[in-house]
């Protein structure tokens, strides 16, 4: 393994969370007023801490969005995830495998420590991670593209940023990656390479995964 440790973003790398996301989201800003198609809402928001929805509506329309928007949209998601949610195949055998190895990982996600616990606990994967591997854009200032969230969980797993290597979908995640001195590697089920320039390679299975990190 050329790396001391695996980060791992969550949205549409551990869980396949992103197209439901999308589509809710996307009918939500219209509901309130912000025609958003789906398409839209991919390009804009994937990867994205729920401040950037805040930011770029205020940013384009002058409005701001209700004050109650992050729990309703929260509420509307969990509701998803609960009915639909599961995890981005190949995933439970690469953990699995991580795990067996000793080779020390998390996920370093944009979404809230809860968003990210119903979805663990929701698609079985809660049994690879605890407390301790698990970082939010909520333990940070500022969530992806800055590199906050990325120096933060190496930071608190005690390796340093050039030993690190993420896995992300989202321009968005990348330039982070980046911007901390990481390694990272474009997963491509849901966005083309070509949107993911910087990345040490792509892939569109996670079981090749391993064999890109020795």
């Amino acid at each position: 393994m050329r790396y001391d440790l695996v980060i791992f973003d969550n949205d549409g790398v551990l869980v396949d969370s992103e197209p439901l996301s999308n589509s809710i989201l996307a009918t939500y800003l219209t509901e309130l007023g912000h025609p958003t198609t789906y398409a839209e809402s991919v390009r804009d928001y994937m990867g994205a801490a729920v401040h950037r929805i805040h930011d770029l509506v205020l940013e384009r329309t002058g409005k701001r969005l209700p004050d109650d928007f992050d729990e309703t949209l929260h509420t509307r998601v969990f509701a998803a995830f609960e009915r639909e949610l599961t995890p981005v195949a190949g995933v439970p055998a690469v953990l699995g495998k991580l795990a067996a190895d000793g080779v020390p990982y998390c996920v370093a996600s944009s979404g809230s420590h809860e968003r990210i616990r119903v979805g663990h606990r929701k698609t079985g994967i809660d049994t690879w991670f605890r407390e301790t591997n698990v970082f939010s854009a909520q333990d940070v200032g500022r969530g992806k593209p800055a590199p906050d969230l990325f120096l933060h969980a190496a930071e608190r797993m005690g390796v340093p940023p050039e030993r690190c290597v993420v896995v992300e979908d989202s321009p968005l995640g990348v330039t982070a990656a980046l911007a901390a001195g990481m390694d990272v590697y474009g997963f491509t089920a849901m966005t083309p390479a070509e949107r993911l320039p910087g990345v040490n390679g792509c892939f569109a299975d996670m079981s090749e995964l391993p064999g890109l990190l020795v």
